[in-house]
This record gives structure tokens, sequence and C-alpha cells, in this order.
């Protein structure tokens, strides 16, 4: 019990600390993919890939037959998607984060099967995973 009560402080500094490595993974919302479910979800086809990144971006490489509507555009041009809404979509950006919110935006709109690609294109890139350069459809 001395040793609790002469370390009170690293203790308490042990358990914030824990807790605070925790956060991230508390704090991840909506359905993410990992490599592998992409991967099989892409060669299954009938699968919407939707990047949400800047225009730039997505020139420099993409994810193949990719559509590319950057998040600040999406609430005006959602109604591109509309005919598609029966087919499951991938969002993509560039580190994972930006996918939550396309996410709620594309379940406004009635889709169904949304996931965000865990990781962005870094994580596909980290992989070597191949890119495409070719335009989008």
């Amino acid at each position: 019990m001395k040793f609790i009560i002469d370390n009170i402080f690293l203790i308490a500094l042990a358990l914030v600390s824990g807790g605070a490595l925790l956060v991230p993974y508390l704090q991840q919302r909506g359905n993410k993919l990992t490599l592998l479910q992409a991967t099989q979800m892409l060669n299954q086809g009938k699968t919407l890939v939707l990047d949400v990144r800047d225009a730039d971006q997505f020139a420099a490489g993409h994810l193949r037959d990719a559509r590319n509507i950057p998040l600040k555009e999406l609430p005006q041009r959602i109604s591109e998607l509309d005919k598609l809404k029966g087919r499951p979509v991938i969002i993509v950006c560039q580190n994972g984060t930006q996918a939550n919110r396309a996410e709620s935006a594309l379940k406004k709109a009635g889709f169904t099967e949304v996931y965000g690609l865990n990781g962005g294109i870094a994580a596909w890139q980290g992989q070597g995973l191949p890119l495409t350069t070719k335009d989008a459809k």
C-alpha cells in the first residue's frame, strides 16, 4: 500500500497514457475495410470506388476504376452516384481520416453498403499494391 501511495503520480500517468493509446480505437466510426477485404471486394466486381481526394492527388495515382469526387464537392455532386446506390461503395482518401465524413454523406443519401478504406491510399501504397494514373470513368 505504501508503494501505491508513494508512486500515485506515476501510476496515474501510466493509466492516463494507456487510456490515450486506446482513444483512436474507440473513436473509429463507420465501416472500415482492411486492405485484404477491399481487394477481395474489388476482385468480386460491382464495387464502386469513390476517391474523395483532390483532383491533383487523384491524378498522381488512384485505385483502378475509381471515381473522383473531392470531399468538399461531394454534397453538391452526390446525385451523380444515384444510379449506383445498389452497389457496395469503398471510400478512399489519403490516410483514412476523411472517409468517415464521406461515408455519412452517402448513407444520408440512401447508400446502404458504404465502407472506408482503413489507412487510405497511404496504406495501399505502403503494401505495394498497384495504383493507376489513367483517367477514371
